[in-house]
């Protein structure tokens, strides 16, 4: 079963389903009319008899020599007529169970165990059988004339099986067309109902890597059809975005790595044009070992970033005292300082802890305090100072350098932005400094310092919650 189920569209299943629904519903809606119908015609006719009882209770005449007759009732020209209201079949009886009088109708159509009804009245209307059409009898002892008697009265149901019959007729007949306008009307609704459906899948098959752009359409947004369409259309998104991402990425390395390696090359070939001595191999190898270093760093920058683009990053944290990183920023740096004769010094106005992953906020702070070695010269002063606010904790870096134009302090955080046009450095650090502090609900800015320099500081939670774990 499951195979030709699964060899059959929705639209046909669908329509199969409705199809066989429609069945039940028709069956029992027509079930239902017949009962009723039936009861109805039952009941009628019971009515009927009833009156016929009423009529001969009442409308009966006696004659000169005592005895009793009813209106008409030997007419020939109504002997046949068993239906004729003015003439029922219609019997007398005493209560010792002798004939006293019947209708031309009730000769003409004599019906068994009517004696034995009369002899013992029953409580009900009881139906007999003729060999041919049942009659229904009702027998009731009743005073005509002032004698006790026994008036029995008979209707055939003939009619009302004969109205039965072209009812059922007529039901098993409708059903096959109710099945099949059902049939016609569910394939319209599933092809209606569906098409949006097509629809989406022609604009799915036309979908490519290099058409990540376009959408499935979304004819009404707020039924079940509607939301599918919106939810592939938001994984549509996410999917473009993370193939922008990596061709970013891409673009990064291939960017980054071009001047590094071009330099190795370089350096290489002309170490091996003419004969050196080993001093000037051993220069030309430190050089090439300086260049990969620089590689090395550039490649985990570039990581760092390309894991920060591709989601949420897992936080392993830990309560840090930022005066704390601070010294130790200091220490792992100082010695890089001290070459270019500066001075770094950390001031701590209180404690200040927070909730942090140590190492990757470490990370943000040797950008910050790397870019301030850079940019200033030399005999200066580099500060790192924290701070505590109302619920947050934060730490500045104060360089002495040549500062930034206001009207690039906008683009300073974006990658391969370099405020210094010189070609030092690779425009990173910053961008994964302002990375490190968002994913902890931080804030990283940047402002000028008073006179001259730059003043960068971030802004931290005191105390996070589970949240930034999984930030």
């Amino acid at each position: 079963m499951k195979g030709w189920r699964s060899a059959l569209g929705v639209r046909a299943r669908l329509t199969l389903w409705y199809v066989a629904a429609m069945v039940i519903v028709l069956t029992v809606y027509a079930a239902g009319v017949f009962v009723f119908v039936s009861r109805s015609v039952s009941d009628a006719l019971d009515a009927r008899l009833r009156s016929d009882f009423s009529w001969a209770a009442e409308m009966w005449e006696q004659r000169s020599d005592g005895s009793i007759t009813w209106f008409d009732a030997d007419d020939p020209a109504n002997a046949d007529a068993v239906q004729d209201e003015d003439n029922p079949w219609l019997k007398v009886w005493t209560l010792q169970g002798k004939l006293l009088f019947q209708t031309a109708v009730a000769r003409r159509n004599p019906l068994p165990e009517t004696a034995v009804l009369a002899a013992h009245p029953p409580d009900q209307i009881v139906t007999v059988d003729d060999r041919g059409p049942t009659f229904r009898v009702l027998s009731r002892p009743e005073t005509v004339g002032g004698k006790p008697v026994v008036i029995q009265v008979a209707r055939s149901d003939a009619t009302m099986r004969q109205e039965l019959r072209e009812l059922t007729l007529f039901l098993v007949l409708g059903l096959p067309f109710g099945v099949a306008a059902a049939g016609l009307g569910g394939y319209a609704l599933a092809r209606g109902a569906l098409a949006p459906v097509t629809r989406m899948t022609v604009r799915a098959q036309s979908i490519t890597a290099a058409r990540l752009n376009d959408r499935l359409p979304v004819d009404h947004p707020h039924d079940e059809l509607g939301r599918l369409a919106v939810v592939f259309n938001e994984t549509l998104e996410r999917l473009e975005q993370s193939f922008e991402q990596m061709q970013r990425f891409t673009g990064d390395v291939s960017h980054e790595l071009r001047t590094p390696l071009t330099a190795i090359r370089t350096v290489g070939e002309v170490a091996l044009r003419e004969s050196r001595s080993p001093d000037a191999y051993r220069t030309t190898i430190g050089s090439m070992l300086e260049e990969v270093d620089r590689l090395t760093s550039l490649v985990e920058r570039l990581l760092t970033l390309s894991r920060a683009a591709s989601g949420p990053a897992h936080l392993e944290t830990e309560r840090v005292d930022l005066g704390e990183l601070a010294d130790e920023v200091t220490g792992y740096l100082g010695v890089l300082a001290e070459e270019n004769g500066q001075s770094i010094t950390v001031q701590r106005t209180s404690p200040a802890p927070c909730d942090v992953d140590r190492l990757v906020l470490r990370q943000a702070l040797v950008n910050l305090v790397d870019n301030a070695i850079k940019y200033s010269p030399a005999d200066s002063d580099i500060a790192i100072r924290t701070f505590v606010s109302d619920g947050d904790v934060g730490l500045e870096v104060r360089d002495a350098g040549s500062g930034i134009a206001p009207d690039r302090g906008a683009r300073i955080f974006d990658r391969h932005y370099r405020v210094n046009t010189s070609g030092q450095g690779a425009g990173l650090g910053l961008a994964i400094a302002k990375w490190a502090v968002e994913v902890h609900r931080g804030q990283l800015t940047w402002q000028p310092a008073f006179g001259r320099g730059s003043i960068f500081r971030i802004t931290l939670p005191r105390a996070t919650t589970g949240a930034s774990r999984a930030a």
